[in-house]
């Protein structure tokens, strides 16, 4: 069984992969993909809590937090399950400093975001959020440095980090 899933798993990945010629879909993947980063979202985490007024302060504060909790969680997961990251060219700086796939930081980190965001406020930031992050896991999965089921086991990850996050704000 888990053999027919890695198969199916595999061959999603490839048939999800972009063309040489699909340049303006590679782009905008491109760009989906990287606004999942973690350093991108601490930076403006960061300059939100320096600038903004209180409301924001907390809001940046209990972000920050989801994301350290989120990479400590993933991390743990991928240096256990040890699943190599599918073959491709894109995304060397990924592939060099976390050989690991499984699950998807980025998936599990953008919908962590969405998740809090949805709780802590304003509604539009998190429906916003809510909208990008399936966006960035596809992006992940085009641009092959994940399988499919590493942005789905990485979403729902992150749907219950948020939660679980959201409890101590």
């Amino acid at each position: 069984m888990w053999q027919k899933l890695a198969e199916l798993d595999n061959r999603l990945s490839r048939l999800s992969r972009l063309g040489v010629n699909d340049r303006l879909t590679k782009a905008v993947a491109v760009i989906l993909a990287h606004s999942g980063d973690s350093w991108f979202w601490l930076l403006g985490l960061l300059l939100l809590w320096w600038f903004g007024n209180e409301y924001w302060k907390q809001r940046a504060v209990a972000l920050g937090a989801g994301i350290l909790v989120t990479a400590l969680v993933v991390m743990a997961i991928k240096f256990t399950v040890r699943r190599s990251r599918p073959e491709g060219q894109w995304g060397q700086i990924y592939r060099s400093t976390d050989p690991h796939s499984f699950p998807s930081g980025h998936a599990a980190r953008s919908m962590m975001l969405a998740v809090m965001a949805l709780g802590l406020g304003p509604l539009w930031l998190g429906l916003l959020l809510l909208a990008w992050a399936p966006l960035v896991s596809l992006a992940r999965v085009m641009l092959g440095v994940h399988y499919p089921s590493d942005v789905i086991a990485g979403m729902a990850l992150g749907a219950v980090l948020g939660v679980i996050v959201l409890q101590f704000f």
